[in-house]
C-alpha cells in the first residue's frame, strides 16, 4: 500500500447504517457518517448544540476534564455566536491581503531552502511544525520570535506521547495566554490579543475569559490540523512526483488541487454536538443531552457525492468537502490554511523535483469500531532540488 494513502475505515458502516458508535471516557458518541446527514445536522444548531452547559464536551475526545474556558465562537450558538463571529471574522480574512501573503512566502521560502540543503528531514518537526508556528505569528500579528516557544510545545497543545489529554501540557498553553492577555492590557499593540481586548459586544468590552476562549481556539484549532495537512501532502507528492510536474505545468488546477488534498486528508476526523431534545439520527433514537459527532472524514468519502472518493483527483470538478466543517461553525482559519498551502505547493513545484521517503510511522486514531490513519507520527524524507 502507498505510504501516503489514507484508507476509509467508515465505508461499510456508512453504506449499511449511516452511523457508528464509540465510547469516549464513558460518554457514548453516535458518529454520523454520510455527507447528507452530516451537513443536515451541522446546520441544525438548535437541536444539535455546540454551546452546551459542559465546556469541552463537544470535542471528541472530550476536553471537559482539561479546560473550563469556553472556546469562542466554536462553543457558542446563535445569536451569541453571530455577535462574536462579527468581531473575529474580519481578522481571519486578512490572509487574502497581498502583504500578508508576502510574509508567509518569506517564511516558506526559508524553510524549503533549508530542507533542500539536508540529506534527510523529519517532516513534522523540521518542516510542518516550523512553518505552522512561524505562519501563526503572521495570523496573530505577534513577534516572529514567539514561534520558537510554540515549536517547543510540539504538534498538539493538549496531547502528549503518553496520553490523548494532558492537563499539564494544556496548562502551559493556558498560562501562556493569560500572560499575553495581561501584557496586551498593559501595553496594547496591533496583535490579536489587543484587538480582542478593545472589542465590544452590545456596548460591553470582551472579558479576559472571552478573549482567552478565542485565543485557545486559535492555538488549538489550527495546529495539528495544518501540520497533518502539510505532512500528508509531502508524503503524497513523494509518491506522486508527476503531480508536482502537473501543477507546475497546469497552474490553473492549483485551487482544485488544494481543495482535493484537503478533502482527501481531512485533517480533523470529526467534531461533536450535544442533542438538546429527544430526536433521531439515521432513524436511530437519540436522547436529550447525549452526544453525536459529525464525521467530516467519512462524509468526504461518500460515494453518493464523490466519484472515486478514495483517490486523489487533482482536477476534481465537484468537491463539496466538509474538511473545514459546515454551517454556522465552519472553520475561521480556513482562509489562512488555504493560502498557506497554496504558497507551500507553489514553492515546492518550482524548487523540488522529487521527494524520497526514507522512513515513516503512521498515526492511527482509535475510534473504537473504527481505526483511522490521520497521518504520521514521523516522516523522514530527502528533498531533491530541480
Amino acid at each position: 500500500m502507498e505510504k501516503s494513502k489514507l484508507p476509509d475505515p467508515f465505508e461499510k458502516a456508512r453504506e449499511k447504517k449511516g452511523y457508528g458508535e464509540m465510547n469516549d471516557q464513558n460518554d457514548p458518541v453516535k458518529i454520523l457518517l454520510r455527507l447528507k446527514d452530516v451537513r443536515k445536522t451541522a446546520k441544525n444548531w438548535k437541536t444539535f448544540q455546540s454551546g452546551g452547559e459542559e465546556v469541552g464536551r463537544i470535542v471528541v475526545p472530550s476536553e471537559a476534564n482539561i479546560r473550563t474556558t469556553r472556546q469562542i465562537p466554536f462553543e457558542v450558538d446563535p445569536p451569541e455566536h453571530t455577535n462574536y463571529r462579527a468581531i473575529i471574522e474580519p481578522w481571519f480574512k486578512r490572509p487574502n491581503q497581498p502583504e500578508y501573503q508576502d510574509k508567509l512566502l518569506d517564511i516558506v521560502q526559508v524553510v524549503i531552502d533549508d530542507v533542500l540543503s539536508k540529506e534527510k528531514v523529519e517532516v513534522i518537526k523540521e518542516f510542518s511544525l516550523i512553518i505552522q508556528s512561524r505562519a501563526l505569528t503572521v495570523l496573530l500579528n505577534t513577534p516572529f520570535e514567539e514561534s520558537k516557544t510554540w515549536i517547543e510545545w510540539g504538534t498538539h497543545v493538549f496531547r502528549s506521547e503518553d496520553t490523548h489529554l494532558d492537563i499539564d501540557k494544556a496548562n502551559i498553553l493556558y498560562d501562556y495566554i493569560d500572560q499575553e492577555i495581561d501584557r496586551a492590557i498593559e501595553n496594547s499593540t496591533s496583535d490579536l490579543y489587543s484587538i480582542l481586548i478593545d472589542s465590544e459586544i452590545n456596548g460591553k468590552k470582551l472579558t479576559k475569559e472571552e478573549v482567552k476562549g478565542v485565543m485557545i481556539l486559535t492555538f488549538a484549532g489550527g495546529r495539528d490540523t495544518i501540520i497533518n495537512t502539510i505532512t500528508n501532502s509531502i508524503a503524497y507528492f513523494a509518491e506522486h512526483p508527476e503531480s508536482l510536474d502537473r501543477i507546475k505545468n497546469e497552474p490553473e488546477i492549483m485551487n482544485t488541487a488544494i481543495e482535493e488534498l484537503i478533502r482527501y486528508f481531512a485533517p480533523l476526523t470529526h467534531m461533536g454536538r450535544v442533542a438538546t431534545e429527544d430526536t433521531q439520527v439515521c432513524e436511530h433514537a437519540i436522547r436529550a443531552q447525549s452526544r453525536i459527532s459529525l464525521c467530516w472524514a467519512s462524509a468526504n468519502r461518500d460515494t453518493k457525492t464523490f466519484e472515486n472518493p478514495n483517490e486523489v483527483v487533482l482536477d476534481r470538478k465537484i468537491n463539496p468537502h466538509v474538511s473545514f466543517g459546515f454551517g454556522t461553525h465552519n472553520c475561521l482559519g480556513a482562509t489562512h490554511a488555504r493560502v498557506l498551502l497554496r504558497i507551500i505547493i507553489t514553492e515546492l513545484v518550482q524548487k523540488v523535483k522529487t521527494i524520497d521517503i526514507l522512513n515513516y510511522e503512521d498515526n492511527i486514531e482509535d475510534l473504537d469500531e473504527f481505526k483511522r490513519k490521520v497521518g504520521f507520527n514521523s516522516l523522514t524524507v530527502k528533498f531533491n532540488a530541480r
